[in-house]
């Protein structure tokens, strides 16, 4: 075959046409024949066609860190950071570079532990093929496989790329992987075999037809790639707060550089420039006192802690951002054979016609069936046996495997008693009409396999022969499935107590799809995807009727990759999250698409590449163990943002309350500096914190959690600019300074020391929907960083470390003063929780604020108030 040969057709659309053409158009096309390829022309078509595998797109190292340093709150710090090296702020900004790069190198390190331990687990797909060259067939690696290629497969072997069969009996693979398809699946000459199914039984070569990408897995990969573009609801959230503090920095700002120039024009010695750098190291002060420098760090360790905790319960997590997705999913799609089924045929009920015994129609299939196979058939009929020594006394003296044409096996063998016997097993149509059955014995078989059918169990018939096949005794009918996994039901319990909705997605019929789904309390009502989504449907445009069809069903039966992808979309539209569970290579565009996508333990390459989540143990019990871990730390992070929030608040307007009010900053640089880092750093202790764990899926309700943050930040304005008042009075009262002398000075100290041990009773308060005083309880390690805060801080305050020293009376009545606030605190909170629970009595548009557009939160029953 000469260079002019090059295939023609082995272009992407080209090589979805061969699985159908004609066996002769398909060596035209590939400009090959049944005795396969030269090496070197093998070699310039690999140069033509590249390597028989999938180029991925890597990130560097570099770009992925430098993400960590891009978005509003970042923007913020980095701001901050720059106007302090520009005034000559060297120990503010060495604070705020050093919290910066904590939580990128936190971060970073972080993703790279989850990358690598996906590295880990990841094998090849197809490491060796065994190809048709020079006239000999030689073994060679399946990334060096090219289209026109003629293969050989046999027993246990991964088909290299996209074949058609050209030659041999049989073959049947298991194509479970990519299809969904819950038995391996007969091949012939003509049938085409799909890269990544795996040989069960038989051998036949096969020419290649595509290659790499052109492959079905290629195609799928296709659709990989072009889902889960969208950024998520953690980092939506963490902009809008961003967002939100910058446009309050800004206002304030105005105001205060504004009265700041007013007072300095209409000051007797007028405005000057030198007065630049009072406003700048005002602003300066604001900008950092806005800032929620430790807000990252604090999401990456909590989010961090709880992948460690989920990796030590066998789930691995390749995305931080997506154990908050995880908490706040309402419908859960699971993927059916190997998640909720044990991948593995068992025997149903037999139905008995000759047979006098269930065992005696169980050990004739058996007798049929190959010793020390792997087709699943046989594993199932031979695992029924009630008796494992029952085929010992029986020698096979000759068998016949299956085939797709004659649909039976058959064996020869001689029983305990040395007699000759046959037995047989097959499709039920083909064992009826061998065993020539007729009237009543007739219609039962075809009444009972229609109903077998509908109960979603295959059927296969049994006969044996005592005359050497002269006739034949039809036994009766085997009923197999596959079976539920031991812990799926359980597991559907405990999600649907999880407040999850679960919707079955699978390439099998529908019938075997109810079957199952009703097994375990799924619902039964299974609709056919293509009878739901049209062949040229656009899957980013879905029509309202088809999103509304996916919502209420219970699930869907002969399912493609694209009716996946496409059922993610329409849940995502009417405003669902959801994750998605698979194993197969099929999944991976949904795995992608969906908020949280999960690969089950034992997925392929192309799952684990696309998930979130990585089980690496079998079954879905991790899942909810995973659940209820997310929504901990979802709550751990909101306790977080409303104390932060509302803390920035009362910092930035008191200290421009102050300055417009008594012409001076109530907190100098130094004291905004020590606040972050005895507020924010042994805040982080937060991610060890107890938590009571929502029934139901939680969700970033911003207008509500910024409402709530609000509100509590203004009543901690009003409580500490109350205590500067109050200083401010005492400074002016000589009966006052006669018992305790108070400089302007030690003002700011007790501002200082008000704001850091009001912040974390703050805290306490805002950390429980109820009252403070009532479980969960602070865990020990936010207990203990508390209080050692809260020593510190009184030490500095007595001893006037980079303060002005404050007597200890007044550190006593400053804390008497917080104490008192913090139930007052405590009982506004829970008015307003009571408040905003209750519909009746609001205006129309409150109520039309408070309700975000998420239209599945309208029919949910969450039970989170933010």
């Amino acid at each position: 075959m000469s260079d002019e040969s090059m295939p023609t057709g082995a272009s992407a659309g080209a090589a979805h046409d061969l699985e159908t053409a004609s066996l002769d158009t398909v060596y035209q096309q590939l400009g090959t024949s049944a005795a396969g390829l030269t090496s070197a022309e093998a070699k310039a078509r690999l140069t033509t066609y590249g390597r028989n595998e999938l180029s991925e797109a890597d990130e560097s190292d570099l770009r992925k860190f430098l993400r960590f340093f891009w978005g509003p709150i970042a923007w913020m710090i980095e701001a901050a950071a720059l106007l302090s090296l520009l005034m000559g702020h060297w120990a503010d900004l060495t604070i705020i570079v050093v919290l910066l790069l904590y939580n990128a190198i936190s971060g970073f390190w972080q993703e790279r532990k989850a990358s690598d331990a996906l590295a880990a687990l990841k094998a090849g797909l197809a490491p060796k093929a065994t190809v048709l060259r020079d006239g000999a067939f030689t073994a060679v690696d399946a990334a060096e496989v090219v289209p026109g290629d003629v293969v050989r497969i046999k027993l246990g072997e991964v088909v290299p790329a996209d074949v058609r069969f050209i030659a041999g009996d049989y073959i049947s693979i298991d194509q479970a992987a990519l299809t969904g398809e819950s038995l391996p699946v007969s091949k012939q000459i003509g049938d085409a075999g799909y890269s990544g199914s795996i040989a069960k039984q038989g051998e036949m070569t096969a020419v290649v037809i595509g290659t790499g990408a052109n492959t079905f897995f290629g195609r799928t990969a296709s659709l990989v790639a072009g889902a889960g573009a969208a950024a998520s609801h953690s980092q939506r959230a963490t902009t809008q707060i961003g967002d939100f503090l910058i446009a309050t920095s800004v206002v304030l700002c105005v105001i205060l550089v504004g009265f700041e120039l007013v007072r300095d024009i209409d000051a007797p010695t007028g405005w000057h420039w030198a007065d630049m750098a009072d406003i700048a190291r005002l602003v300066l002060v604001l900008l950092i006192a806005s800032i929620p420098v430790a807000m990252p760090t604090v999401m990456t360790v909590t989010n961090s802690l709880g992948a460690r905790s989920l990796a030590r319960r066998k789930a691995i997590v390749s995305r931080l951002e997506a154990i908050e997705e995880l908490a706040g999913v309402d419908v859960l799609c699971s993927d059916k054979t190997g998640t909720l089924t044990k991948n593995q045929l068992t025997l149903g009920d037999p139905v008995l016609f000759e047979a006098k015994s269930a065992e005696e129609l169980i050990l004739a299939g058996a007798l049929a069936s190959e010793a020390g196979s792997e087709d699943a058939i046989d594993t199932a009929v031979t695992g029924g046996l009630a008796d494992k020594t029952a085929l010992d006394g029986y020698r096979v003296t000759r068998f016949t495997p299956f085939d797709p044409v004659g649909k039976r096996t058959e064996a020869a063998v001689t029983d305990p008693e040395g007699k000759p016997l046959k037995a047989t097993k097959g499709a039920p149509q083909v064992i009826a009409a061998l065993c020539r059955l007729d009237g009543i014995a007739a219609d039962k078989a075809t009444r009972t396999v229609a109903d077998l059918a509908a109960q979603g169990l295959r059927a296969l018939g049994v006969a044996t022969s005592a005359d050497d096949g002269a006739t034949w005794r039809f036994l009766g009918i085997l009923s197999m499935l596959d079976p539920p996994r031991d812990d799926s039901a359980a597991t559907i319990a405990q999600a649907k107590a999880h407040g999850l909705r679960v919707k079955m997605v699978t390439g099998d019929d529908v019938a075997i799809g109810n079957q199952i789904s009703g097994r375990l309390g799924m619902g039964a009502h299974l609709i056919a995807a293509a009878d739901l989504f049209a062949r040229d449907m656009d899957m980013d445009r879905l029509p309202r009727q088809v999103e509304a069809c996916v919502e209420k069903a219970d699930g869907f039966g002969r399912v493609f990759p694209e009716h996946k992808y496409g059922i993610v979309r329409a849940l995502q539209n009417r405003g669902h999250v959801v994750a998605m569970t698979g194993d197969g290579v099929n999944d991976a565009p949904a795995l992608k698409q969906a908020d949280c996508g999960i690969a089950v333990s034992g997925a392929t390459d192309a799952a684990r590449a696309a998930a979130a989540l990585i089980l690496t143990a079998p079954g879905l019990s991790t899942i909810i163990d995973a659940i209820d871990q997310a929504r901990e730390i979802f709550e751990r992070i909101i306790n977080y943002i409303l104390f932060r929030v509302a803390m920035t608040l009362d910092i930035m307007v008191v200290v421009v309350l102050a300055t417009v009010v008594f012409g001076f900053a109530p907190l100098t640089a130094v004291m905004i500096i020590l606040i972050a880092l005895l507020d924010d750093v042994p805040i982080m202790t937060i991610a060890y914190d107890h938590t009571q764990v929502p029934k139901e899926p939680v969700r970033w309700h911003m207008r509500r959690l910024l409402l709530i943050a609000g509100f509590m930040g203004l009543m901690a304005v009003v409580q500490t600019f109350g205590l500067l008042l109050i200083g401010m009075k005492w400074i002016s009262l000589p009966d006052w300074q006669a018992w305790i002398a108070l400089t302007q000075d030690q003002v700011q100290t007790a501002v200082f020391l008000q704001i850091v041990a009001g912040g974390h009773l703050l805290l306490f308060v805002v950390r429980s929907r109820g009252s403070m005083f009532r479980p969960p309880y602070p865990a020990v390690p936010l207990l203990a960083a508390v209080l050692g805060t809260q020593v510190l801080a009184v030490l500095i305050c007595g001893f006037g470390w980079f303060v002005a020293p404050l007597p200890w009376a007044v550190i006593g009545l400053v804390w008497l003063y917080m104490l008192a606030w913090m139930v007052v605190l405590d009982t506004t909170k829970l008015a307003l929780y009571r408040h905003l629970r209750a519909d009746a009595g609001r205006p129309a548009w409150y109520t039309r604020f408070l309700k975000e557009k998420h239209p599945a939160q309208q029919t949910s029953s969450s039970t989170s108030i933010l």
